[in-house]
């Protein structure tokens, strides 16, 4: 039976590496699947999943008037699986056309993102989610700064934790590093993009 599910981790997870792995493997069996994006994270090019591995390919890109269901619909009502990149950015009735998808073309729809943004405050996208998602799984990876679990999500500037200012601004490790709760409200001094995790 098709479930949305919702797969969420802090930076450095390996959301992305794990999409391209899933697409891979329904289509080394020959299952169409559909890969969507959002159009907000243009770092690789919009509508392009990129790991920090390196692999990447190219997505369909949601942006703010898309519709999850008519898209589908027009690329593959009989699609295997729809993955989504990115998925802390859609908003709510993204979420809601994704359940539509699940729930009424029975497809099942695997979303990918961040739970918590730099503030540790709810995306939209995560949020609506949480609430909806029929499984909701954790991807787990380590603190920068030290060998516990990664919860939230440091934004740094300048070499300085930074804990207020907009939601969204797109960046990689220069500008958010995977950390624990201890080193969200203690960070060590002068972050910069080249600081030694093993500190």
């Amino acid at each position: 039976m098709a479930q949305l599910f919702f797969r969420y981790g802090a930076m450095n997870s390996g959301k992305s590496v794990e999409i391209l792995k899933v697409a891979h493997n329904y289509e080394e069996q020959n299952k169409h699947v559909i890969i969507l994006t959002s159009a907000l994270d243009n770092r690789s090019g919009v509508g392009m999943i990129a790991s920090r591995i390196g692999m990447q390919r190219p997505a369909h890109p949601i942006t703010d008037t898309t519709n999850v269901f008519d898209l589908v619909q027009s690329l593959d009502p009989k699609a295997y699986c729809v993955l989504i990149d990115e998925a802390q950015f859609m908003q709510k009735h993204h979420v809601f056309e994704c359940a539509q998808v699940v729930d009424e073309l029975h497809i099942p729809v695997m979303a990918f993102g961040l739970k918590n943004d730099f503030k540790n405050e709810l995306f939209e996208g995560s949020k609506y989610l949480l609430l909806y998602a029929d499984k909701i799984e954790e991807m787990k990876t380590i603190c920068w700064f030290c060998a516990k679990k990664a919860i939230m999500n440091l934004r740094v500037h300048d070499g300085q934790p930074v804990y207020e200012g907009t939601q969204i601004q797109i960046g990689g490790n220069e500008m958010y590093y995977p950390v624990c709760r201890h080193h969200y409200f203690f960070p060590p001094a002068n972050l910069t993009a080249t600081t030694d995790p093993a500190l």
